[in-house]
């Protein structure tokens, strides 16, 4: 029995104990580790030191992550709330002194034969890691943690009276495909309200983001932080001038499909004008809604991943004993959702904010992607790489949500097929603004002296280019360029965000082979890239997976046919 109710009280993992590490101890410890890998006179030696330093590196992250999901959980919460804080000012430390093992790996007598018995990605990660961290932005570091938690706590603070109760942001986002159009409309003026309200916070915190980057990227040699970003995103096997190339693609190509689905919603909805409270509703009627509890959508979950694979079948299980799920909008709680590994336990854990819309069974199957494949890379030891790279991670995830879909029914019954038509054209349709996010820090960065103003002129400078169904006519604060306050990444992950339009078209591939095509290989290829965590690269990982590289612009011209075909067959009659 899943007692979700009880999923509240904090208590669904609760076996699995947090300990602040007294730091002088682990550097001293670590420190002796390494000293016996680097002196280490034959290769079984250095060998067994290797592995007692992936066992120190993962209980320290194990820790690390506990810490950040309890707080998320609960950012009222004052002992995680202590936490937070000292991690955010030992993040980096600790950071460091796992440098002194990535020198160490670089520089082993025995890097060849390390070079055959370990993936080449921890090397390049350990090179990643040296370049982008040293003493001389310990401090920066520790300020730029500080100032993320500001925002994160901020967002997470919002509880906003609507519908005579108070919501969360999440909950609050449920109304936007109300089908009174009137509703919608105040739903979304009291949502950017609090944007609006907290104006000056959000600028404020983000001007330092900025700062702090800028000074971190030039005392370590970058030109910018653009530069410092893709190094920190770990892009090894491409680069900016390719995502620059993609941007373009994606204007070309994929914003004139997106208008044609646009200007159908509009007359779908039989309204004069579109405007941005109204992009949301799909349908004239509402948005297909789950049916159900959150209770049930993981009892239907469970049944299809069963149905689906005996991999998934007994992970799901896993995960449900476990009850390493946390699913539920409520006040205080960080918003969004993420998955994360808790190393040493070797297990993920699954945060989202469920409230009633199809987004709930997007995101449980979205998280689950990615929870799937830590668990099937649970044999790698070396923390880094259990997860892959984000381009890689977003694959598994993105992927998962198009291969349930022969399971949609069990969620929403016969609306199932307007759901898939909604969720396809919703991929096409994040394309552009996947873009944009990665256009507009590309340019926050290389001008890193632009006031607030300029900032919010930049943005919406590119949101018509990329996205100009947006009409802001009738929100002032939208139209000065607002709407990026709510994009966490921004302002937590800077440049993650173009990898979910990479990881996007690489799951409309396999969306192809498996519902198009009915290609019986497709999950095999799923699995293997599932197994294989961030032992690759992202190319090399997609070459596994018999896809097709994002930066081949011919075959993604063919993508995008097959996927504007299939939504142009679906007649409006089939959508009623």
């Amino acid at each position: 029995m899943i007692l979700l109710k009880d999923w509240g009280n904090l208590f669904m993992f609760s076996d699995f104990l947090y300990e602040r590490p007294d730091l002088t101890q682990y550097k001293d410890t670590f420190e002796s580790a390494t000293q016996a890998f680097s002196t280490a006179t034959d290769y079984t030696k250095a060998k067994q030191a290797l592995k007692k330093l992936n066992t120190l590196r993962s209980a320290m992250a194990k820790n690390m992550k506990l810490a950040y999901i309890r707080h998320s959980i609960n950012t009222k919460d004052d002992f995680y709330n202590r936490e937070n804080e000292f991690w955010d000012h030992h993040e980096p430390l600790v950071d460091q002194i796992h440098n002194t093992f990535y020198q160490s790996l670089l520089s082993s007598p025995f890097k060849k034969e390390l070079l055959k018995d370990y993936p080449e990605t921890l090397f390049l990660f350990a090179e990643d890691q040296l370049a982008l961290l040293d003493e001389s932005v310990i401090e920066l570091k520790q300020k730029e943690n500080e100032v993320v938690s500001q925002y994160t706590q901020l967002i997470a603070s919002a509880e906003l009276l609507f519908d005579g109760k108070k919501c969360t942001l999440s909950e609050l986002a449920a109304y936007f495909s109300h089908p009174d159009r009137e509703l919608r409309k105040i739903a979304q003026e009291v949502y950017v309200a609090f944007f609006s309200d907290h104006e000056a916070e959000f600028d404020q915190i983000f001007d330092q983001l900025v700062q702090l980057r800028d000074q971190q990227a030039k005392k370590l040699g970058f030109a910018n932080y653009v530069e410092y970003g893709d190094r920190l995103m770990n892009r090894w096997s491409y680069n900016r001038e390719q995502l620059q190339a993609f941007r373009r693609f994606i204007i070309e190509d994929v914003v004139p499909i997106n208008q044609k689905l646009y200007q159908r919603q509009k007359e779908r909805l039989n309204v004069t004008s579109l405007e941005y409270y109204d992009l949301p509703l799909v349908y004239p009627n509402g948005n297909p809604q789950p049916r159900g509890n959150a209770e049930t959508l993981v009892h239907e979950a469970q049944k299809m991943y069963h149905e689906l694979s005996p991999e998934t079948g007994e992970f799901f299980n896993q995960m449900i004993t476990d009850q390493l799920m946390d699913l539920l909008s409520r006040p205080g709680k960080q918003s969004g959702g993420y998955c994360e590994y808790i190393d040493e336990v070797k297990m993920p854990f699954i945060f989202a904010n469920f409230n009633g819309t199809s987004d709930d069974v997007d995101v449980l199957t979205h998280e689950t992607g990615h929870a799937f494949q830590s668990y099937l890379s649970r044999w790698i030891e070396e923390p880094e790489l259990v997860f892959p790279t984000s381009d890689t991670a977003e694959i598994h995830s993105m992927s998962m949500e198009f291969l349930t879909w022969p399971w949609m029914s069990n969620f929403f019954g016969d609306e199932s097929k307007k759901y898939q038509f909604a969720h396809l054209s919703s991929a096409l349709q994040f394309l552009p603004y996947g873009a944009l996010v990665d256009h507009f820090q590309e340019k926050v960065y290389s001008h890193p002296e632009w006031t607030p103003k300029e900032r919010k002129n930049c943005w919406r400078k590119l949101e018509k280019l990329y996205c100009p169904e947006r009409d802001y006519q009738a929100s002032e604060a939208l139209a000065r360029g607002i709407y990026w306050y709510r994009q966490g990444h921004i302002f937590e992950v800077p440049f993650y965000y173009i990898d979910y339009t990479l990881a996007q078209v690489c799951a409309l591939q396999f969306w192809q082979r498996a519902i198009v095509e009915k290609d019986p290989t497709t999950w095999t290829d799923y699995l293997a890239i599932c197994r294989i965590g961030g032992s690759k690269t992202f190319l090399e990982t997609v070459k596994l997976g018999n896809l097709y590289s994002p930066f081949n612009q011919a075959k993604m011209k063919n993508l995008l046919t097959v996927v504007d075909d299939y939504l142009s067959m679906i007649t409006e009659a089939d959508l009623r």
